[in-house]
């Protein structure tokens, strides 16, 4: 299994042991391999106490390589390893091991089949299910909503939080995009996967849980709110994603809602937090420049481009 961790080693100790202990009822010899993304020295060596201290492989950038990035690291080195299946989880997640067992279950059937389990957060509150990209305006619909004749066009997508790649998944499509570095990889990475002819499976009777956020529950409007890098990254990458796969038409439509799609986005984190805060706004204002810079590209050769 492969675990991106970032300023998060107190989160292996509590998260990862239990999946290590679950994951080992299957395959006695799981390699777990984190990958600490440079966030300090402190935290680094944080990371690598806990490591030493489980017998975990820990591969240490010298930078902060992102999500996809450190997915792509450490994926890589666990198929040199001799891994065919590779367990993707945060390090603020945790699973059982009739869950893993169903989604190994799942791509043995399909090797070409990535796999994801629902997603709840500790309270037990549904935070993934299946989500349906909407391709009219990129907004995003879960999959629960789905109607009988709605003809809108969408995609759906499976959440980077947990996901079961089998080596035949990751060779048909090279990895995850790091251009992305935070948020929609997995939107991504999704469609590149049904692109090469793979298929997408939400395994309805897996589940996962996702504690995002939990220590701040106490006050659910301030635990609303998010990160700048959720808030920039989320605005920006929406029209990365439009400009690396939709046609000039779909891509001027998400051009033009740009700063309503963003507004969205912001809110997502409240309206208290826009009096207690400038981040927001500086996200929202840096996001939206970047999306438009990004738009602007429509129609170059996107293929090894790189972005900011």
């Amino acid at each position: 299994m492969v675990v991106v961790n970032y300023a998060s080693a107190g989160l292996l100790q509590r998260n990862l042991v239990m999946v290590e202990r679950e994951a080992r009822t299957i395959d006695q010899d799981a390699l777990v391999i984190v990958v600490d993304n440079w966030s300090g020295a402190d935290e680094r060596r944080a990371a690598r106490e806990v490591a030493a201290a489980h017998g975990w492989l820990l591969i240490e950038p010298e930078s902060n390589s992102g999500f996809g990035g450190g997915v792509n690291i450490g994926v890589t080195r666990a198929l040199a390893e001799g891994a065919t299946d590779v367990l993707v989880i945060n390090p603020d997640a945790h699973i059982d091991r009739e869950s893993l067992r169903r989604l190994a279950a799942t791509t043995a059937a399909s090797r070409t089949t990535l796999a994801s389990p629902v997603i709840s957060d500790s309270d037990g509150r549904t935070w993934f299910a299946g989500i349906d990209l909407l391709l009219d305006d990129g907004t995003m619909r879960a999959r629960r909503k789905r109607v009988d004749g709605d003809t809108q066009p969408f995609e759906p997508w499976l959440s980077g939080a947990c996901l079961w790649i089998t080596r035949e998944v990751w060779e048909l499509t090279g990895g995850f995009d790091d251009d992305y570095f935070l948020y929609w990889e997995d939107v991504d990475f999704s469609r590149r996967v049904v692109s090469a002819g793979g298929a997408l499976a939400l395994v309805e009777d897996a589940s996962a849980v996702h504690d995002e956020g939990g220590t701040q529950r106490a006050e659910p409007e301030v635990s609303r709110a998010k990160s700048e890098g959720y808030y920039y990254y989320n605005i920006r990458n929406r029209m990365l994603f439009a400009v690396r796969h939709l046609d000039d038409a779909a891509v001027q439509r998400w051009r033009r809602s740009i700063p309503r799609t963003a507004r969205e986005v912001i809110l997502r984190g409240g309206r208290r937090q826009l009096i207690q805060s400038a981040a927001p706004i500086r996200a929202y204002l840096r996001g939206v420049r970047e999306a438009r810079r990004i738009a602007r590209t429509q129609g170059t050769d996107q293929k090894g481009r790189k972005w900011s």
